[in-house]
């Protein structure tokens, strides 16, 4: 097996420990011990554990770029379309989803992410940023079960989105 075959190999075994059981099961050690190799070996490939999880985070980053720009082929200048999409997304891969937005990124991988949102605003940084973090926040609170009932999650999200359409986005 080549070194990068080996490093997605192991990246995949990190993730599905991740998704599967939580940010506290991402061992080195049960992470070398689910593709089948020592904690030692484990370390040719990855210096740190902090090497594997920002590997995670920058491929979360990722995907989320992509489902945006595909709400956004969807729907053009839609901004209830890549809110809906950056939820739905965020709530499909919950540990995976606070591990990356608990950390800095490479600034083009963040670009990229925030990209559609910002054509959707008219390339307005402000409120792209503002919706950004109405969207991060209510995804967050939703994941901690800050709300009562999932009708109040509902409730939160169409107002926050329905006053963000009202104000011209």
């Amino acid at each position: 097996m080549t070194d990068r075959a080996r490093q997605i190999q192991i990246l995949a075994a990190a993730r599905t420990l991740l998704e599967q059981e939580g940010p506290e099961a991402l061992t080195m050690r049960r992470l070398a011990g689910r593709v089948g190799i020592t904690a030692p070996s484990l370390y040719k490939h990855f210096p740190d554990k902090s090497s594997v999880v920002n590997a995670l985070a920058d491929a979360m980053l990722r995907e989320t770029a992509q489902a945006l720009e595909a709400a956004e082929s969807a729907s053009p200048g839609s901004f209830p379309a890549l809110a809906a999409a950056y939820r739905a997304h965020a709530l499909a891969h919950p540990h995976l989803y606070r591990l990356t937005t608990a950390r800095p990124h490479p600034q083009e991988l963040e670009e990229r992410a925030a990209a559609p949102l910002f054509r959707a605003l008219s390339h307005d940084e402000a409120r792209a940023r503002a919706a950004w973090a109405f969207a991060h926040g209510m995804v967050v609170m939703e994941l901690n079960g800050r709300f009562p009932t999932p009708a109040d999650v509902t409730a939160a999200w169409t107002a926050g989105i329905t006053a963000f359409a009202a104000s011209g986005l």
